[in-house]
């Protein structure tokens, strides 16, 4: 069973800065996600 499902994310800043394109993810319950940028930051 998944806790968390993503189909298909997008996330476009101002100016068209793509952060995530087309992002499919599943984190199952007991796992954990942690994203980061370029600087290390999540």
């Amino acid at each position: 069973m998944a806790g968390l499902v993503l189909d298909g994310l997008a996330r476009v800043f101002p100016g068209g800065v793509v952060a995530v394109d087309d992002l499919d993810l599943e984190v199952r319950d007991g796992e954990f996600l942690v994203l980061l940028g370029p600087s290390g930051c999540g």
